[in-house]
Protein backbone atom coordinates (compact mmCIF):
# COMPACT_ATOMS: atom_id res chain seq x y z
CA UNK A 1 0.00 0.00 0.00
CA UNK A 2 0.97 3.56 -0.58
CA UNK A 3 0.68 5.42 2.77
CA UNK A 4 1.79 9.20 2.69
CA UNK A 5 3.27 10.03 6.57
CA UNK A 6 2.56 13.42 7.23
CA UNK A 7 4.86 14.02 10.37
CA UNK A 8 4.72 17.74 12.24
CA UNK A 9 7.62 18.38 15.08
CA UNK A 10 10.72 20.32 15.07
CA UNK A 11 12.06 18.60 17.08
CA UNK A 12 14.54 15.39 16.13
CA UNK A 13 15.48 14.36 19.72
CA UNK A 14 11.29 14.76 20.69
CA UNK A 15 9.29 11.23 21.95
CA UNK A 16 7.34 12.54 18.51
CA UNK A 17 10.11 12.12 16.62
CA UNK A 18 10.63 8.35 18.40
CA UNK A 19 6.59 7.39 17.42
CA UNK A 20 7.14 9.27 13.67
CA UNK A 21 10.26 6.80 13.35
CA UNK A 22 8.45 3.62 15.02
CA UNK A 23 5.32 4.63 12.26
CA UNK A 24 7.70 4.57 9.23
CA UNK A 25 10.10 1.63 10.35
CA UNK A 26 6.69 -0.78 10.86
CA UNK A 27 5.10 0.55 7.82
CA UNK A 28 8.04 0.17 5.63
CA UNK A 29 8.86 -3.75 7.57
CA UNK A 30 5.34 -4.42 6.87
CA UNK A 31 6.15 -3.91 2.65
CA UNK A 32 4.54 -0.46 2.39
CA UNK A 33 5.52 1.79 0.14
CA UNK A 34 5.99 4.93 2.25
CA UNK A 35 6.07 8.49 1.36
CA UNK A 36 7.27 10.03 4.35
CA UNK A 37 6.71 13.65 4.41
CA UNK A 38 8.30 15.82 7.03
CA UNK A 39 7.03 19.11 7.16
CA UNK A 40 9.66 20.51 9.19
CA UNK A 41 12.56 18.60 7.44
CA UNK A 42 10.91 19.87 4.45
CA UNK A 43 10.37 23.63 5.21
CA UNK A 44 6.86 23.68 4.13
CA UNK A 45 5.37 26.93 4.03
CA UNK A 46 2.38 26.74 6.08
CA UNK A 47 0.70 30.73 5.46
CA UNK A 48 -1.82 30.66 2.67
CA UNK A 49 -1.43 33.40 0.81
CA UNK A 50 -3.55 35.98 -0.04
CA UNK A 51 -3.44 35.49 -3.82
CA UNK A 52 -3.87 31.35 -2.66
CA UNK A 53 -7.22 32.60 -0.80
CA UNK A 54 -8.93 34.64 -3.54
CA UNK A 55 -7.97 31.61 -5.81
CA UNK A 56 -9.08 29.00 -3.28
CA UNK A 57 -12.12 28.18 -5.09
CA UNK A 58 -10.84 28.19 -8.49
CA UNK A 59 -9.72 24.95 -9.35
CA UNK A 60 -7.91 25.95 -12.72
CA UNK A 61 -5.93 28.44 -10.45
CA UNK A 62 -1.84 28.23 -10.34
CA UNK A 63 -1.16 25.55 -7.76
CA UNK A 64 2.63 25.37 -8.41
CA UNK A 65 4.02 26.26 -4.86
CA UNK A 66 1.87 23.39 -3.50
CA UNK A 67 1.73 21.22 -6.37
CA UNK A 68 4.22 18.16 -5.33
CA UNK A 69 2.29 17.93 -2.23
CA UNK A 70 -1.31 17.56 -3.82
CA UNK A 71 0.26 15.10 -6.27
CA UNK A 72 1.68 13.27 -2.87
CA UNK A 73 -1.56 13.22 -1.49
CA UNK A 74 -3.36 12.21 -4.55
CA UNK A 75 -0.99 9.39 -5.48
CA UNK A 76 -1.50 7.90 -1.79
CA UNK A 77 -3.72 5.19 -0.60
CA UNK A 78 -3.63 5.66 2.61
CA UNK A 79 -2.58 8.70 5.29
CA UNK A 80 -0.99 8.86 8.49
CA UNK A 81 -0.20 11.63 10.06
CA UNK A 82 1.83 12.07 13.16
CA UNK A 83 1.63 14.92 15.85
CA UNK A 84 1.56 16.31 19.01
CA UNK A 85 -1.65 18.46 19.85
CA UNK A 86 -0.51 22.43 20.97
CA UNK A 87 -2.55 24.27 21.76
CA UNK A 88 -5.74 22.28 22.30
CA UNK A 89 -5.11 21.64 18.05
CA UNK A 90 -2.43 20.69 15.36
CA UNK A 91 0.96 22.67 14.86
CA UNK A 92 0.74 25.50 12.80
CA UNK A 93 2.34 23.93 10.19
CA UNK A 94 0.20 20.97 9.73
CA UNK A 95 -2.60 23.47 10.11
CA UNK A 96 -1.13 24.48 7.10
CA UNK A 97 -1.08 21.84 5.37
CA UNK A 98 -4.52 21.65 5.43
CA UNK A 99 -5.44 24.67 4.41
CA UNK A 100 -2.95 24.60 1.65
CA UNK A 101 -3.05 21.05 -0.11
CA UNK A 102 -6.82 20.13 0.87
CA UNK A 103 -8.53 22.36 -1.66
CA UNK A 104 -11.61 22.37 -3.08
CA UNK A 105 -10.64 19.88 -6.64
CA UNK A 106 -8.27 18.18 -4.34
CA UNK A 107 -9.87 16.70 -1.14
CA UNK A 108 -13.59 17.87 -1.95
CA UNK A 109 -15.35 19.18 -4.54
CA UNK A 110 -18.31 21.69 -4.83
CA UNK A 111 -21.68 20.83 -6.17
CA UNK A 112 -24.36 23.16 -6.56
CA UNK A 113 -23.10 24.56 -3.46
CA UNK A 114 -22.97 21.56 -1.83
CA UNK A 115 -19.26 20.08 -0.13
CA UNK A 116 -18.36 16.32 -1.97
CA UNK A 117 -15.46 14.33 -0.63
CA UNK A 118 -12.67 13.62 -3.37
CA UNK A 119 -10.19 11.92 -1.70
CA UNK A 120 -11.37 8.28 -2.84
CA UNK A 121 -7.84 6.96 -3.02
CA UNK A 122 -7.56 6.92 0.65
CA UNK A 123 -8.65 3.88 2.65
CA UNK A 124 -7.25 3.88 5.03
CA UNK A 125 -6.15 6.93 7.53
CA UNK A 126 -4.36 6.87 10.98
CA UNK A 127 -3.74 9.65 13.17
CA UNK A 128 -0.37 8.77 16.16
CA UNK A 129 -0.66 11.48 18.69
CA UNK A 130 0.35 13.06 22.14
CA UNK A 131 -1.09 15.14 24.36
CA UNK A 132 0.85 16.98 27.28
CA UNK A 133 -2.59 16.92 29.42
CA UNK A 134 -4.40 14.10 30.69
CA UNK A 135 -7.93 12.93 29.14
CA UNK A 136 -10.54 14.27 31.04
CA UNK A 137 -9.01 17.78 30.32
CA UNK A 138 -9.26 17.13 26.26
CA UNK A 139 -12.38 15.57 26.78
CA UNK A 140 -13.82 18.95 28.96
CA UNK A 141 -11.80 21.28 26.08
CA UNK A 142 -13.96 19.23 23.22
CA UNK A 143 -11.04 17.66 22.13
CA UNK A 144 -11.07 18.83 18.68
CA UNK A 145 -7.80 17.40 16.79
CA UNK A 146 -9.83 14.01 17.52
CA UNK A 147 -12.91 15.18 16.42
CA UNK A 148 -11.31 16.91 12.99
CA UNK A 149 -9.53 13.51 12.44
CA UNK A 150 -12.29 11.04 13.52
CA UNK A 151 -14.69 13.49 12.00
CA UNK A 152 -13.55 15.58 9.14
CA UNK A 153 -10.27 13.33 7.93
CA UNK A 154 -13.11 10.61 7.67
CA UNK A 155 -15.57 12.60 5.28
CA UNK A 156 -13.09 13.65 3.17
CA UNK A 157 -11.84 10.35 2.84
CA UNK A 158 -15.38 8.86 2.09
CA UNK A 159 -15.30 6.65 5.82
CA UNK A 160 -12.08 4.89 4.94
CA UNK A 161 -10.90 2.82 7.77
CA UNK A 162 -9.49 5.08 10.95
CA UNK A 163 -7.05 4.63 14.12
CA UNK A 164 -6.35 7.19 16.46
CA UNK A 165 -3.70 6.23 18.77
CA UNK A 166 -3.82 8.76 21.87
CA UNK A 167 -0.94 9.22 24.02
CA UNK A 168 -2.81 11.38 26.97
CA UNK A 169 -0.54 13.30 29.90
CA UNK A 170 2.38 12.86 27.96
CA UNK A 171 4.49 15.62 30.96
CA UNK A 172 3.85 12.82 33.34
CA UNK A 173 4.59 9.83 31.46
CA UNK A 174 6.61 7.36 32.55
CA UNK A 175 9.53 5.89 30.43
CA UNK A 176 7.43 2.55 30.52
CA UNK A 177 4.09 4.33 29.54
CA UNK A 178 5.55 5.91 26.65
CA UNK A 179 7.41 2.33 25.66
CA UNK A 180 4.03 0.93 25.83
CA UNK A 181 3.25 3.42 23.79
CA UNK A 182 5.40 3.04 21.19
CA UNK A 183 4.58 -1.03 21.00
CA UNK A 184 1.13 -0.22 20.60
CA UNK A 185 1.92 2.13 17.75
CA UNK A 186 4.16 -0.58 15.91
CA UNK A 187 1.58 -3.40 16.62
CA UNK A 188 -0.99 -1.41 14.35
CA UNK A 189 1.57 -0.35 11.86
CA UNK A 190 2.47 -3.78 11.22
CA UNK A 191 -1.09 -4.80 10.46
CA UNK A 192 -1.96 -1.81 8.52
CA UNK A 193 -3.77 -2.22 5.55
Amino acid sequence: MRVLVLYAHPVETSFQAALHARVVESLRSSGHDVDDCDLYAEDFDPRLTRAERLAYHDTAADRAAIQSYIDRLQAAEALILVFPIWNFGYPAILKGFFDRVFLPGVSFRMENGKVTPALSNIKRTAAVVTYGGNRIRALLLGDAPRKQVTRVLRAQTLGAKQDYLALYDLNRASAQKRERFLERVQTVMKGFG
